[in-house]
């Protein structure tokens, strides 16, 4: 756990309430989360062997299509759906794929150097984590860099930084390792605060363990969607049997949107 995550922390924590609660894949090794609309979510899984992008069905957690990540020996990563393609990193190989995101044949690939982690938008780039304290905005036509952010809360970096999502002008990151969300202001980096997921990960692991099937060490928290219409966010982790939905303080219903997911400005 770094500095930032210490009881020194000064942005206030919140607390999700569960509105929801639906069955999620436990062999998917959830890397990353959007909600399409009209009840369906992408998702990303890593492992080498098993890494692919899904389009999944929310309410029955049915797999509506999927395609392994191109590149076989690659851990896949973070997803985000920018003007109908959906970008796909990998963690250790450098390469980005896309793909259409209704049929998810595969439309183009970008490289970077460094790792992969998480991936959301803004409407306009790509936003990127490697897992450090920085962030990355990147070009969706070239994958080039525009720049980049270091995320601190009390002038600490706050390191570990995976998956993300945009929200309503902040960006909502996992913290790998961690029951913490930071919510971060994408002009300054600051934290302006904590979401606490601890209850959600007891209940996944309750019921992985009554299952028979205990959660593993690494089977975190990571996942993170933003339905909406509904202003709430879909809550997982890897290898957990749950997707949850949650209301989060400070996140509202986008009005006029009929079940399908809003405009990105």
């Amino acid at each position: 756990m770094t500095a930032a995550l210490t009881s020194q922390t000064t942005a206030p924590t919140l607390t999700p309430t569960v509105t929801a609660r639906y069955a999620h894949d436990r062999a998917a090794f959830t890397q990353g989360l959007q909600y399409l609309g009209s009840g369906v979510y992408l998702e990303s899984t890593g492992q080498v062997g098993q890494s692919g992008v899904r389009r999944v069905d929310l309410k029955s957690g049915k797999v509506l299509a999927q395609v392994a990540t191109p590149l076989g020996s690659a851990f896949g990563e973070g997803v985000a759906v920018l003007g109908g393609a959906a970008y796909h990193l990998t963690w250790q190989d450098g390469v980005a794929f896309t793909f259409d995101a209704q049929t998810l044949k595969e439309t183009g690939r970008y490289r970077y150097s460094g790792e992969g982690w998480g991936l959301t938008t803004d409407g306009k780039a790509l936003i990127m984590s490697n897992g450090s304290a920085a962030l990355t905005w990147r070009d969706p036509k070239t994958f080039q860099v525009r720049r980049t952010l270091q995320v601190t809360d009390q002038g600490q970096p706050v390191r570990n930084l995976n998956e993300l999502e945009y929200v309503q002008g902040s960006i909502y990151a996992n913290i790998w390792l961690t029951d913490r969300i930071a919510r971060i202001d994408p002009q300054t980096g600051r934290v302006t605060a904590w979401l606490s997921v601890a209850d959600l990960t007891r209940e996944a692991s309750t019921a992985a363990t009554r299952s028979g099937r205990p959660l593993t060490f690494d089977d975190v928290p990571n996942g993170i969607a933003y339905v909406p219409e509904r202003g709430t966010l879909l809550l997982t982790g890897k290898r957990w049997g749950l997707m949850f939905e949650v209301k989060v303080p400070g996140v509202k219903p986008e009005t006029g949107l009929s079940g399908r997911a809003a405009p990105r400005k």
